[in-house]
């Protein structure tokens, strides 16, 4: 990673992932227990994400979710695993935040498997 690149406001997991496009262990997240109302956003530029309600339990060992908020994310093809996955990241701070899968429950079928340390929870008061 280039030092300009580097936010200090970040830990180096968050920093790794984010801007190198890393991956969490599974089920290391606490926000995989997360069942509260409220939002999920961006650690890297606090751009709201998801809705709680569209979180589930995927059994995958990441926070998922079937649907984000309209046009927050960018997409494209990566080849990292041999095989063709959609890697999604933030439009607006361009951070790297998981991939999207079609095994995911109705009613889109979609699966955005996000890295946990890359949101933040804020509870619905």
């Amino acid at each position: 990673m280039n030092n300009k690149d580097w936010d200090p406001n970040l830990t180096p997991e968050q920093n790794y992932i984010l801007k190198q496009e890393g991956t969490e262990s599974p089920g290391s997240s606490s926000l995989n227990n997360e069942k509260r109302k409220g939002s999920y956003h961006c650690v890297g530029c606090g751009t709201k994400l998801f809705d709680s309600n569209t979180k589930y339990e995927s059994g995958s060992g990441w926070p998922s979710f079937f649907k984000s908020i309209q046009n927050v994310f960018e997409e494209k093809t990566d080849m990292h695993t041999g095989y063709p996955r959609t890697e999604y990241h933030c439009k607006k701070c361009g951070g790297h935040h998981g991939h999207i899968f079609d095994d995911g429950p109705r009613p889109t079928g979609k699966r955005y498997c996000n890295n946990g340390v890359c949101l933040v929870f804020k509870p619905k008061s």
